[in-house]
């Protein structure tokens, strides 16, 4: 069972937008009830008042979320600015991709070679190969321990070295996703649309 997540975002639009956002929403959420698909409405994380973020699942949200996605016209007078002359309201609705998943470390993954610690002088240091140096193949990120005397110690440093380095690379692709959300939810095409109601 499928689940997508779609945006609903008026962008930088007037609040009339706003109010076309909670309507395409609702008539989001009444085609995906009559096609027997789950949807609810997900609290947004960003705070956006011109976004709403809906999810969908069953069978069909993958079709449904194609028809929805695009520009969406709404036309209707102006509830707010009654004399208001334009009749028409862009919204968006764009389909949020899945967050990157947290990369495991399997031991398979993982490829250890040895060396000489290095460093200035000391009794042990340069005659055994106690450094460990660690690469997580899927990914290429790799860590080095040369800390302690004990090569077995020095394998548990990298592995833990290599995962805050993983860590920190899944932060930054993390903040690159919510970036583009970010992007996704403020552009919206005036024209073009996909759907007029």
């Amino acid at each position: 069972m499928s689940t997508i997540l779609l945006c609903i975002t008026a962008g930088r639009g007037p609040l009339e937008c706003r109010l076309a956002v909670a309507e395409v929403a609702r008539a989001l959420a009444a085609e995906a009830l009559r096609r027997g698909l789950d949807c609810a409405l997900e609290p947004n994380p960003a705070g956006d008042k011109p976004s709403l973020l809906l999810s969908i699942a069953g069978e069909g949200a993958p079709a449904l979320a194609r028809e929805w996605e695009g520009t969406i016209q709404v036309t209707a007078s102006s509830r707010l600015r009654p004399h208001h002359r334009r009749k028409n309201w862009f919204v968006a609705v764009h389909r949020l991709p899945e967050p990157p998943p947290l990369p495991v470390l399997a031991e398979s993954d993982l490829v250890f070679e040895t060396m000489r610690a290095g460093g200035p002088g000391g009794q042990h240091q340069n005659r055994t190969e106690s450094a460990v140096r660690v690469v997580h193949r899927p990914s290429g990120a790799s860590a080095i321990a040369r800390d302690e005397r004990s090569q077995h110690r020095n394998r548990v440093l990298a592995v833990a070295r290599l995962s805050a380095v993983l860590s920190a690379m899944h932060e930054r692709e993390r903040d690159a996703g919510r970036f583009r959300e970010w992007l996704a939810r403020i552009q919206v095409e005036r024209g073009n649309p996909v759907r007029v109601m």
